[in-house]
Order: C-alpha cells, then sequence, then structure tokens
C-alpha cells in the first residue's frame, strides 16, 4: 500500500477507511467522521461525502475499539454506543445557518471520548474557540487550537485520522511531536492536507 504523502513521522494514504484501516498500525484514533446529518453548507453548497447517515462513523468504531477514541459528533445524531465522555466544542457567538424562524441557532458541537490511558493537564469539559470562517481549507474545517488540546491529552502512540479532510488532526500532531496517519478518500484533500504539511511554519487558525 503505498503512501500519498510520507515524511518526519507523518503518512497520508488516499483511499476508502474501511479498506485502508485495517492494513495499519496505529494506537490512537482521532477523527472528525461523517456525523450522519447530511450536512451541506450554506456558503458553498458543498457537501460531505457519506454523510447521510452515521453508518460509516459506526463501522469504523466497531473496528476499532476497544483502542481509544476521541470523534467529534452532534447532538442530533446519536453518540457512538462506547462513549465514556462528552466534550463540548463552544464556536462562539456566531449562530451558524440552520432553521432560521428558530429563535436559536447551533453554535456547538458535541466530542466523544472512548477507551483509556488520557492523561495531561485537567481541564473543564468545554472548549473555546471560535469556528473557522467560510474561507476554510474544507467545510467543516475544525480550528487548530481545538486539535491541539485534544492530541496534547491522548495516549503514546501513533495517531490516525480515517476522515482526515484538509489535514488539522495530522497538522496537529506533527506540531507536537506525534507520529500521525491520515486517511482521506478524496484526492483535492490530500493534496491541501501534504501541502499544509510541507509549510515549515505550521498554520494556527
Amino acid at each position: 500500500m503505498k503512501p500519498y504523502y510520507s515524511e518526519d513521522g507523518i503518512t497520508i494514504y488516499h483511499g476508502d477507511c474501511r479498506e485502508v484501516l485495517p492494513e495499519i498500525d496505529a494506537e490512537v484514533l482521532v477523527t472528525d467522521p461523517p456525523y450522519g446529518m447530511s450536512y451541506c453548507s450554506g456558503w458553498s453548497n458543498s457537501y460531505v461525502r457519506g454523510d447521510d447517515s452515521p453508518v460509516l462513523r459506526n463501522h469504523v468504531l466497531q473496528r476499532w475499539l476497544p483502542k481509544p477514541a476521541i470523534v467529534f459528533g452532534r447532538w442530533s445524531v446519536p453518540r457512538p454506543d462506547a462513549t465514556k465522555a462528552v466534550l463540548i466544542w463552544d464556536k462562539g457567538e456566531w449562530p451558524g445557518m440552520g432553521d432560521l424562524s428558530f429563535p436559536w441557532g447551533p453554535s456547538h458541537e458535541e466530542i466523544y471520548v472512548m477507551g483509556d490511558g488520557f492523561c495531561g493537564k485537567r481541564m473543564g469539559t468545554v472548549l473555546r474557540w471560535d469556528r473557522i470562517t467560510s474561507n476554510g481549507l474544507h467545510p467543516t474545517e475544525k480550528p487548530h487550537s481545538v486539535m491541539i488540546q485534544l492530541i496534547e491529552r491522548c495516549p503514546i502512540g501513533i495517531i490516525v485520522d480515517p476522515f482526515m479532510g484538509s489535514g488539522s488532526t495530522i497538522v496537529a500532531a506533527k506540531q507536537l511531536g506525534r507520529q500521525a496517519i491520515g486517511i482521506e478518500i478524496e484526492e483535492k484533500y490530500c493534496e491541501i492536507a501534504a501541502k499544509r504539511l510541507a509549510q515549515k511554519v505550521l498554520d494556527f487558525k
């Protein structure tokens, strides 16, 4: 299996995670999978592949657990069965789109913690970082600072992100000196992630 990118302990594979994940060795899963909410960006009309249901997310977790995992999600989609703790990403005052007839707009997402071995400086369960605006590299891109806080508390070992997107997980892992593997089915995002990793000064969006 030939990597799309491999340098300084970071590897990217272009392919379907259901096929690639069983072929690699890693200890911690950190990912922002398709939630199962049929997401469509109100700004760019872009879609998230495989987001029509949580089946793909659940398939990956069933084969990964009981090893430790951190997985983003949404309140309107059932949480993974093995969830041990729920963190909240507070995205700031921008209320999002959604149902504009409703006086409250969604300004947070859930983060599910599964497995054991997490460590590091103790903090609260609410992570407060503003969302990335519409000029992001991916329609659901997560802020660099959120990924740093999560990975800092992960057990030792290689990190894998089976739904890599534009590479936020593996870029944060590189900054922290962690080995990491990203898997992404859309080649355009593999290219974006590789370019981000090639930068000697990493972005802090």
